[in-house]
């Protein structure tokens, strides 16, 4: 008699828990990608002339982006790390360690003195905490995949998972607004000394909130399963390496495009729409600014449509247009005008959205549920040291040395290419496996009468 009371209380809690845990996976990753974002921007337009000094702003620039990199190359470091912790120890506390990584290196980055003032000390440091930046981000991603796509409905992956993937707009809305309200409000040489500071510095304010939303968090239902039935992987690195390559492979690829498209259009294109167009800096912020801001609305649109019809299908689509459109896109913005450079940022980043939007959930179904953070986050810190790594470098090098937009086109053409070839290597998704592990959970009867109210 007290068996269907008890159930149906416990299905309005896993939808609270659903909620919650899409929720906790928006705004963590969001606030972790502010700080990744404003680095992002703040390399662009200041860390040049502050940190790595020279006659040919160029130079300046390119030393910037090097430091950029920095967070891509270690990124890797973190996916093994933390990726193979959030299979063995659980998905929650790994979360949890990352924000804290990558919100104390961002605020100690805004504390930092300038080259004038501790030399060639001052670089270095730079380079520390960026590298601690893409420790952290390199763990977070693949755990908050999981954290919503494995509370929700298998069978709207796609939908779920795209809450980790509204995190980098979300982040890079919210840097680039803080930026161009204080390059708004301060004089030229006021952002210069102090004003870029203000913006590494709220990200204490902002991780304490993400710290407070993810520690209301339970684990995942997949990952309570598996320690119920007592299949944690031991070497989850070594098998994944071994038993899952094609999948890993797959995976890898398929992300090369995407991070390639946004280093063009939320951090190259503040360089080239300054340098080489002659806009202001406020001008090109908008830009990116507007782009940002409807991505954060189109990536779940993307994902759920990925939901409906075939997945690959919709990323192939994407990615074809992905290689076609710099080609429209440079000769548009030629003439220096801020509305062609706007609606060209926004159509790139919309193209965007429907390759990043389902591409939480395309990369986790690749893998086997038990080993799922250990191959996500191998697959995406490894494939950003080849897209969105070495992409703001390539682009100011390719520009230095053609002085055309027709190489930087191409590139973006071959990265394309690349995601395209990793779409096919992929499969399709098996939800009934990841239902059979859901309800293998100790919390089995209340998963099941959501799903079914769901």
């Amino acid at each position: 008699m007290h068996d269907t009371p008890t159930d149906g209380a416990k299905a309005p809690d896993r939808h609270s828990g659903v909620r919650r845990a899409f929720v906790a996976s928006l705004t963590g990753t969001a606030l972790e990608w502010y700080d990744f974002a404003v680095y992002s921007a703040a390399a662009a337009l200041v860390f040049g002339d502050l940190f790595f000094p020279s006659e040919d702003p160029l130079t300046g620039t390119l030393l910037a982006f090097s430091t950029y990199a920095v967070g891509y190359v270690s990124r890797p470091l973190g996916g093994f790390v933390f990726g193979r912790l959030g299979d063995v120890i659980g998905r929650k506390k790994v979360l949890i360690a990352t924000l804290v990584l990558i919100g104390a290196a961002t605020f100690l980055i805004g504390v930092l003195p300038a080259y004038s003032t501790a030399g060639v000390a001052a670089p270095v440091a730079l380079v520390v905490l960026r590298f601690a930046q893409g420790v952290g981000v390199g763990g977070e991603w693949g755990g908050a995949v999981l954290l919503s796509s494995e509370f929700g409905d298998p069978r709207r992956r796609g939908f779920y998972a795209s809450a980790a993937q509204v995190g980098p707009p979300a982040g890079n809305l919210l840097a680039n607004g803080v930026l161009a309200a204080l390059g708004a409000l301060l004089t030229e040489a006021q952002f210069e000394s102090w004003g870029w500071r203000v913006a590494f510095l709220l990200s204490g304010l902002l991780v304490a909130f993400g710290l407070w939303i993810r520690a209301k968090l339970e684990e995942t239902p997949v990952f309570k399963a598996m320690e119920a039935e007592h299949s944690r992987p031991e070497a989850p690195i070594r098998e994944v390496f071994t038993t899952q390559p094609r999948a890993l492979l797959a995976a890898i690829l398929c992300r090369v495009g995407p991070d390639v498209l946004y280093a063009m259009f939320t951090v190259f294109i503040l360089t080239y729409a300054t340098e080489e167009l002659g806009m202001s800096r406020g001008s090109a912020l908008a830009a990116v600014l507007i782009g940002s801001s409807l991505q954060v609305f189109l990536m779940p649109l993307a994902g759920a449509l990925s939901d409906r019809i075939n997945r690959r299908l919709l990323y192939g689509g994407a990615a074809l247009a992905a290689g076609v459109w710099p080609f429209v896109f440079f000769p548009m913005i030629g003439g220096g005008t801020w509305l062609p450079l706007a609606t060209g940022v926004v159509v790139g980043l919309v193209i965007h959205c429907c390759l990043y939007g389902p591409q939480a959930a395309f990369i986790a179904e690749q893998f086997s549920p038990r080993l799922r953070y250990t191959g996500s986050s191998l697959a995406y810190t490894l494939a950003g040291i080849i897209g969105g790594a070495v992409a703001p470098l390539l682009f100011t090098s390719l520009l230095s040395a053609y002085d055309s937009w027709v190489p930087l086109a191409t590139y973006i053409a071959l990265a394309s290419a690349v995601s395209l070839a990793g779409v096919c290597l992929g499969r399709d998704p098996e939800a009934a496996v990841d239902e059979d592990t859901r309800l293998a959970s100790p919390e089995a009867p209340a998963t099941a009468d959501a799903t079914r109210v769901g």
